[in-house]
């Protein structure tokens, strides 16, 4: 699977820790920045992400920012992005199950990089389920 992975300063060294897991597994990561922890803006980093699942160059997405909030609004302004917040892997296998989601954010400074990678492993160990939830998900974009 062909992921495409971005952050800002407080999601840097998750970033680094998730392109690790991911490549470890046998996953391509195109990295999207930023490449130190030096402060950035998040939505420099999060719509080139957006970009490459939207357009289908990647499979899913990750973004990484403080709190996941900043890097899922701004994901989630395009059409063709469902990107959902993570803490937890219960939410990471119901994002992909009921809601398709294609972008994982994780909020780097509420849970420890082993969860992260904990859960990037779930949201990527299942899929789809279509079915009922097909109907919701095709009412999402405006």
């Amino acid at each position: 699977m062909k992921f495409v992975i971005g952050s800002d300063h407080a999601g840097y060294e998750y970033k680094t820790y998730i392109i690790k897991i991911l490549e470890n597994a046998g996953h391509k990561v195109d990295d999207k920045g930023p490449y130190s922890d030096g402060s950035v803006d998040y939505p420099d980093y999060a719509h080139p992400v957006a970009i490459e699942v939207e357009t289908k160059r990647s499979d899913l997405g990750i973004l990484i920012c403080g709190s996941g909030n900043g890097v899922c609004m701004t994901a989630n302004k395009h059409q063709g992005i469902r990107a959902a917040i993570c803490w937890n892997t219960e939410l990471a296998k119901l994002a992909r199950q009921h809601n398709n989601a294609n972008i994982l954010c994780i909020p780097a400074r509420f849970i420890s990089k082993r969860m992260a990678g904990n859960i990037v492993k779930a949201f990527t160990d299942v899929t789809f389920e279509g079915g009922r939830h097909q109907n919701r998900v095709d009412k999402i974009s405006c």
